[in-house]
């Protein structure tokens, strides 16, 4: 593969695209609603028509309106359906010439699409996932042969410069972390994208990997050729199979093109990948437990440092991101540092995609730039609640996370500005709740899911999540003293000290913004004669909390 060949394939594929597009979800959410069987049949009545000289029926990723699907689209003319079925297709394909159809027809121009600002997500929804000439199309592959042409030195100074940070939670400056890689001895290193997302409601990496693909591998031959690694893999949980088939496929695409393996756009630099599949142990989410888990192990973590990028995989210098954060990169490479960091906040650049669920009306993909507030997130693209009532509460960050009021709904989504508010960003979840939701039912239902995915390894975590659960539920069934929730208290902030890993650190975190937020729904639950009983000299009181 050369720069002549990669032109010569894209415009291929732009001379082969037929005059007309309708595209169908192929993603999960609307294939388990059917969608496979709507683009056969949008395939058929294609065909059916006469059509198939000018009109292609195609199956693309996920437009993020996952609420409404299966979702269709045509091209041009952009309309859009939702909750479209096959008995849909031959009144969609009849709009083309100016038929009409009986399928909901959804609005392109409402605030859930109009207000997004798409870079991972920029192709999703236009290209075929499961094709490399539809992502060479689209530019696929460009920004790896721009990397090519530069030094490794200026490749982790332009990813520094653009201010990206990782998007798996931690927000830890991305060019910081490839720089202390590069700067290792030479020698053999890895690079690991990490899509081990286990977070309740979460489904943003699971996306990314499946519908785009290549561009996740495009960012990691990049970090790789930076770094100086020429092995990577892909740590994927054994409950995406889309995913790992889509991920399986496009590797052995770029394998064949020549932009995976050997003399990548004919120099020096080789770059496998191969794909790891996960148990689905949240734990694995952590960086070193991943790594233990890639190398057979079982996946706990262990105490840092040595970081991964000082000694990770089989010892050896690694560099590990989290998907969204690989898909970042070869539009960084493609418009430059400066157009990046032009995009977001002071401190927190660029976009970032949210799984936007829970009671909200329009559940789905939003990829939004930092800075945007949660309002903006909940009530414009969100469309509010499904059913009108008030909005209670946001959570954010997962079971890591925070639980947010709606009085600070205002608030901009970037890392300092959720950290103030005691939250998290976390990898993008974002759980709606409205004024029928019980906060300490929220928090135990947290709490339950750390104590159930808690590696073992660490007395605190081990057995500090289980009695946190145990102190919940005594609140919940009403059989709760004060000397109880003051023991809560306590025994998160000693949870979150004492923790070897993220897991134990960050589970008492919806315990301690509920409480902050909404104590007195904790002191309505509260035995009455116990109100007057003084609190623990010990315990923290809830105005510092």
């Amino acid at each position: 593969m050369n720069h002549d060949e990669l032109e010569r394939i894209a415009g291929a594929e732009r001379t082969a695209a037929k005059p007309a597009e309708i595209r169908c979800c192929t993603s999960s959410g609307c294939r388990a609603s059917g969608s496979a069987d709507v683009l056969k049949q949008l395939k058929a009545a294609v065909q059916a028509k006469g059509l198939s000289d000018r009109v292609a029926a195609v199956g693309v990723g996920c437009p993020g309106l996952c609420s409404a699907g299966p979702v269709v689209s045509t091209h041009p003319g952009g309309a859009v359906f939702g909750k479209v079925t096959s008995g849909h297709a031959d009144g969609i394909v009849s709009t083309l010439s100016g038929g009409s159809t009986d399928a909901v027809r959804i609005d392109p121009n409402q605030p859930f699409f109009a207000k997004q600002f798409r870079i991972v997500r920029a192709t999703v929804g236009q290209i075929d996932p499961e094709r490399i000439e539809s992502y060479i199309a689209a530019d696929g592959y460009a920004g790896l042969y721009q990397a090519l042409q530069q030094r490794p030195d200026e490749i982790v100074a332009n990813v520094t410069a653009s201010g990206l940070r990782g998007r798996g939670g931690a927000g830890y400056p991305t060019g910081l972390k490839w720089a202390t890689v590069a700067k290792m001895p030479p020698g053999q290193k890895y690079v690991i994208c990490n899509g081990d997302e286990g977070d309740p409601g979460a489904f943003m990496d699971r996306s990314v990997m499946e519908d785009a693909p290549h561009q996740v591998l495009e960012g990691m031959a990049i970090a790789a050729y930076a770094v100086g690694a020429n092995q990577g893999y892909v740590y994927v949980r054994a409950e995406y199979p889309l995913a790992i088939e889509r991920l399986q496929a496009a590797i052995h695409q770029a394998t064949k093109a020549g932009v995976l393996g050997g003399n990548i756009f004919q120099t020096p630099f080789e770059f496998k990948v191969e794909i790891r599949i996960g148990a689905g142990a949240f734990v694995c989410g952590e960086e070193t437990a991943l790594i233990a888990s890639v190398q057979g192990l079982r996946g706990t973590p262990r105490p840092r440092p040595p970081y991964p990028a000082e000694s990770g995989l089989w010892d050896r210098p690694t560099l590990i991101n989290n998907v969204e954060t690989f898909a970042t990169i070869p539009a960084i490479l493609r418009n430059g540092a400066n157009w990046f960091a032009g995009i977001g906040t002071a401190t927190s650049k660029g976009t970032k995609i949210f799984s936007l669920t829970g009671k909200v009306k329009n559940a789905g993909l939003v990829e939004v730039p930092m800075g945007t507030t949660l309002r903006e997130v909940v009530e414009q693209l969100g469309g509010g609640t499904a059913d009108g009532r008030a909005v209670k509460a946001v959570q954010t960050g997962g079971p890591s996370g925070g639980c947010i009021p709606a009085d600070l709904l205002d608030t901009p989504i970037d890392y300092e500005s959720l950290g103030r508010i005691g939250s998290i960003m976390g990898s993008g979840g974002m759980i709606v709740m409205d004024d029928t939701d019980r906060m300490p039912e929220v928090a135990r239902f947290f709490m339950e899911f750390c104590a159930d995915e808690s590696c073992g390894k660490c007395v605190p975590c081990r057995v500090g999540t289980v009695q946190l659960h145990g102190l919940l539920t005594k609140l919940v069934e009403k059989r709760a003293t004060r000397h109880d929730l003051d023991l809560l208290i306590e025994l998160c902030h000693f949870v979150k000290d004492t923790s070897l890993c993220g897991l134990g650190q960050s589970a008492p975190n919806p315990v301690l913004s509920t409480l902050r937020y909404f104590a007195g729904e904790y002191e309505a639950l509260l035995q009455p004669e116990e109100f007057a009983r003084p609190p623990r000299r010990s315990a923290i009181p809830l105005t510092v909390l």
